[in-house]
This record gives C-alpha cells, sequence and structure tokens, in this order.
C-alpha cells in the first residue's frame, strides 16, 4: 500500500520579489525536516496519526512559522496558540484554542481527542487539562522573537490586526507583504487511514480572544478516510464561514468529485466569492494529494513512496 506526507507553513503574498536566497534556503530546510520527521514514521509502518503530529511538532519548533515557538503576538503582548487534529479512521478528533506556554499544541489537541472525552477545549481549562496530562510547557522567554515582538510594537496602539508579517487590516487595507502562518499536515498510511493536524499563532494585535478556523474541526482541520484529509491556511474568518474543510469532503462523498476537483471548486470559486484568501493540502485514502490555493505563494512539501517529493513556495 502506497503513503504519503503532505505539509504546509502557511499561504500569502509568497512571492520571489518578498524572498531572498538565504530565507529560501531557511524555508526549503524548515519544510524538508518537517517531512523527514513525519515520513520516517510511515516508513516504518507507523500511523497517518503519528506521522502528522511527528510533522507539525518540528514545524512548531522552528521559529520562522507562527505556530508553537513562532506564535505571534496578540492585543495584549501574549502568545496564545490554537491546534486541532482529526483521525480519518474513526472521526475523533481534538481541539484547543487560546492556550499560552504549551510547548508543542498539537501534541495537546491529540491528548484532547485521546484522554479527555472531549473535542475542544481553550484557554484555562485547556491549560489545567496539559498540566493533568504531563505536556511539556515553556516559559515565555522561549516564544519571544524579536521580529514578531517588533510587528506587534508597530501597532499595538492601534486597531490594526496583522496576518502573520505584514497583513490586512481592520480598515481594510493591505501590506503587499502579508502571509498567513498556519502550520499543518495531512498524512495517508501504508493501512489506508488517513489524518489531519493544522496549529497556529493566530494574527499580530489580535484582540477579544479571536480564534479562526485551524482549530475548528470542519472548517481548517478535517479527516474522513471516505473522503480525505484537509489542513486550511489562510484568512480564518472566509473559512469559517465556508465550513472549507468539510465542505471539499462532501463534495467527495455526495457529489462524487476526485480530490483536485472537489479543492479546486471550494478554495477557487466558493472562497473567492466571499474575498477569502489562502489555500489547504490534501490526501485521500489512495494516497492521492493535492496542495490547492487562491494566494500568491503557499509553504508546502510532499512526499511519497512513489519516489516523489515535492518543496515548493510559489504558484506553479
Amino acid at each position: 500500500m502506497s503513503f504519503t506526507l503532505v505539509i504546509h507553513g502557511g499561504a500569502g503574498n509568497i512571492t520571489p520579489a518578498i524572498m531572498n536566497a538565504e530565507q529560501e534556503a531557511q524555508y526549503t530546510r524548515g519544510l524538508t525536516e518537517a517531512l523527514d520527521k513525519g515520513y520516517h514514521i510511515l516508513q516504518n509502518g507507523g500511523t497517518s496519526l503519528d506521522a502528522v503530529v511527528a510533522a507539525i511538532t518540528t514545524l512548531e519548533d522552528n521559529p520562522i512559522f507562527n505556530a508553537g515557538r513562532g506564535a505571534v503576538f496578540t492585543k495584549k503582548g501574549l502568545n496564545e496558540m490554537d491546534a486541532a487534529i482529526m483521525d480519518g479512521s474513526n472521526l475523533m478528533a481534538g481541539a484547543i484554542a487560546g492556550v499560552r506556554n504549551i510547548k508543542n499544541p498539537i501534541k495537546l489537541a491529540r491528548e484532547v481527542m485521546l484522554r479527555s472525552g472531549h473535542v475542544f477545549l481553550s484557554g484555562e481549562g485547556a491549560a489545567e487539562f496539559a498540566l493533568n496530562q504531563g505536556i511539556e510547557m515553556a516559559p515565555d522567554e522561549y516564544f519571544f522573537n524579536r521580529q514578531r515582538y517588533d510587528q506587534w510594537v508597530e501597532i499595538r496602539d492601534s486597531d490594526y490586526y496583522q496576518l502573520d508579517h505584514k497583513a490586512d487590516n481592520l480598515k481594510g487595507q493591505t501590506d503587499p507583504e502579508y502571509k498567513f502562518g498556519t502550520v499543518g499536515a495531512v498524512a495517508c498510511d501504508a493501512e489506508g487511514n488517513i489524518a489531519a493536524g493544522t496549529s497556529t499563532g493566530g494574527m499580530t494585535n489580535k484582540r477579544y480572544g479571536r480564534i479562526g478556523d485551524s482549530p475548528v474541526i470542519g472548517a481548517g482541520t478535517y479527516a474522513n478516510n471516505k473522503t480525505c484529509a484537509i489542513s486550511c491556511t489562510g484568512h480564518g474568518e472566509p473559512f469559517l464561514r465556508a465550513v472549507v474543510a468539510h465542505d471539499v469532503s462532501c463534495l467527495m462523498e455526495y457529489k462524487g468529485l476526485s480530490l483536485q476537483d472537489a479543492t479546486a471548486v471550494v478554495v477557487k470559486d466558493k472562497l473567492v466569492k466571499i474575498g477569502g484568501e489562502g489555500g489547504l493540502i490534501a490526501v485521500d485514502a489512495k494516497g492521492n494529494y493535492d496542495f490547492c490555493f487562491n494566494s500568491a505563494g503557499m509553504y508546502r512539501g510532499m512526499r511519497n513512496s512513489d519516489g516523489k517529493e515535492v518543496v515548493a513556495f510559489y504558484g506553479e
């Protein structure tokens, strides 16, 4: 049986004009390392779920991505993180939102799925559960990143928010350098079971405990062996309204669309009509995969048992 791992590190206005050779090398290393960790598990007969967690943990540990260690700062100058994971073999899922000082939020999401009896925990309750489960914590200093901090300082006295680096703000103005910095992974293992996971540090200067699509099952993350596993990245509000991840699954289940046709309908038609920008990664239970995005680029990678590998940033 074939197996496949697909990852992303965010989407947005990612073009050669805003990337120098050093940055390209940095992102190539970061994506390749995550592929190595996740693929090693699949290659040794491990589960899609474990491969997804391994790949995302590696991305969370890398401060160039807006998740885990690289999480951006909120209005209050804090790092708040969201994550979700879903097992396509049994539709079990776990998600957390608004957590702080959790070294690897994706690991906490997995614990929620396996041991809490619930699907979605947030804030202080999620933190209490993390302590009970012995999840690894990290001090505020671990999450401090000078570049991210300076981005926040620049806009903290305004009503603007930024989608990762330079971004849309509340007044609808746009900076050409914005990126959506979620990370995610989807996998199909040798048993034909699929899984999806997503992790994010949210928006710079976000207020009111805002939560995007990443941890919401069916919006930013979804997996079902009958159809597909999806992890999204983009401006979360339209992705929430369009229930993007589940919509792709529905088009496959109810209309019989292929993986590629279903993702194209949702990302390049439905999302565009409501102003949604970003993309997703997808895999089905036969190991077919897809990258689909309507932004200029998406940090992405894929490796499969047919010997194929992709690491790319820009649009085709």
